[in-house]
């Protein structure tokens, strides 16, 4: 079956030109706040968290057991995609982007509330767990929904560029997350340690009640309110193993690859850099927050790529990319200096990772009909993201560790088969199924 864009009845150019922009807005706006608050946690797993909520002890051994926590949130998503996903499908994409939103807002403000393990001991860790799986279940669906919403709303010719808008709203909440963890520790980790841990977290409430207005002005989704709503077709949430397992397959290859380079890419860098090389904070959020700026630039070029030549060849052309860098992204790290740093995390966070994502919201998308879309990507995209992008970051720094000199040899395999799978995963795409376009 072959589905094609539907526009609102006698809608004007100008009209569209609104709506469009509506969605370009809540779409970033949303992803933004989402993963301002995702990328928080992340470097605070790598920096604080396991001295504040972790007994004292062995250093190595704490941050495992910070990172742990960040894995856990990982196993959490696909709960998250596959519930809400099958909700966006059933109710909506519009009350399920503004639901998924409250969530993941809610949980990170409370994680700014924890008290510590010298205040409360083993149910500091304990709270965090239970707070960071409610943060990945939101997370696990929010995604989803604002690809798909985005690309069911964009007209055929503009679907890469409409489906790049959650990897630009990603980079700026990367952008914003570093700026402020770079601002608590310009002078140095400890007011980090000693606190100021808390400040962006509790401040993120903020950023969520904007997101949670933007959302709300968002317009439902007019392929969906046309093919599903208007038709009165009950989607089924079986039928997503049963007639498009094909399609979970695809999508389900192409996450773990990604999600294994972008946070090895991002996440494992700073922790390997804090650990083994002695980086300050001030460093590694600096060379984040620099590939963030560079990731705005690139994802709409992207994004105009994906129209010109098609997600897939986008995709391919990360993967593969990525692969080739590999050894060479480490061996940067493994220097220590500054420049080596910047160079490293800037291509790797910078170009290659947001060149995959900024083509995933079209090429993940054409791999389901409408009706089985959300939960398609929702439930595949997040399976995919839990065994990679919680346990590579994780296993990634475990092989360092475990290796008598510390290497980073074993991640460098990781790296390179990671790049594969994703070349594996574009190789058998499905779109040609449910679009009559690349895109």
């Amino acid at each position: 079956m072959t589905t094609t864009h539907r526009p609102p009845a006698a809608e004007t150019p100008e009209e569209q030109h609104r709506r469009l922009r509506k969605v370009r807005t809540a779409t970033v706006v949303g992803t933004t706040v989402e993963w301002f608050d995702f990328y928080l946690y992340a470097t605070m797993a790598s920096i604080v968290f396991g001295t504040v909520f972790f007994p004292p002890g062995d250093s190595s051994l704490g941050t495992l057991s910070s990172f742990a926590t960040f894995a856990v949130g990982f196993l959490a998503r696909p709960i998250g995609g596959i519930v809400f996903g099958h909700l966006g499908d059933r109710v909506g994409r519009k009350p399920t982007l503004v639901i998924t939103f409250a969530l993941m807002g809610t949980s990170t403000f409370l994680i700014g509330l924890l008290p510590t393990y010298g205040t409360i001991g083993a149910w500091a860790p304990i709270l965090l767990v239970v707070l960071r799986i409610l943060q990945g279940a939101g997370a696990g669906a929010e995604y989803a929904s604002a690809a798909v919403n985005s690309y069911e709303h964009a007209p055929e010719n503009r679907r890469g560029r409409q489906g790049a808008w959650p990897a630009l709203g990603l980079n700026l909440g990367l952008v914003l997350s570093s700026a402020t963890i770079l601002l608590l520790s310009i002078n140095g980790d400890e007011f980090l340690i000693a606190g100021g841990w808390r400040i962006p977290f509790l401040a993120s409430i903020v950023l969520v009640a904007v997101g949670m207005w933007v959302r709300n002005a968002l317009p439902e989704s007019p392929t969906y309110a046309g093919q599903v709503k208007e038709a009165r077709i009950k989607p089924r949430f079986r039928d997503v193993f049963v007639k498009h397992w094909r399609g979970l397959l695809v999508v389900s290859v192409v996450a773990i690859g990604y999600n294994a380079l972008s946070y090895i890419f991002q996440t494992f860098s700073v922790a390997y850099l804090t650990e083994f090389q002695g980086a300050t904070a001030a460093v590694t959020s600096g060379s984040v927050m620099v590939a963030g700026v560079v990731a705005i630039v690139m994802v709409p070029i992207f994004g105009a790529m994906c129209d010109r030549y098609g997600s897939k060849a986008v995709i391919s052309l990360g993967g593969m990319a990525s692969a080739v860098f590999a050894f060479g992204f480490l061996g940067l790290l493994a220097l220590g200096q500054t420049w080596a740093i910047f160079l490293a995390v800037g291509v790797g966070t910078g170009v290659l990772a947001p060149m995959m994502f900024s083509a995933q919201g079209a090429f993940l998308s054409r791999q389901f009909p409408t009706e089985s879309r959300s939960a398609g990507v929702g439930t595949a995209r997040e399976l995919g993201t839990a065994v990679a992008g919680g346990l590579a970051p994780l296993g990634a720094l475990s092989l360092v560790v475990a290796s008598p000199s510390n290497s980073t040899a074993g991640v460098g395999v990781v790296l390179v088969a990671a790049g594969l799978a994703v070349l594996a995963g574009a190789w058998f795409d499905q779109g040609r199924r449910f679009s009559s376009g690349r895109n």
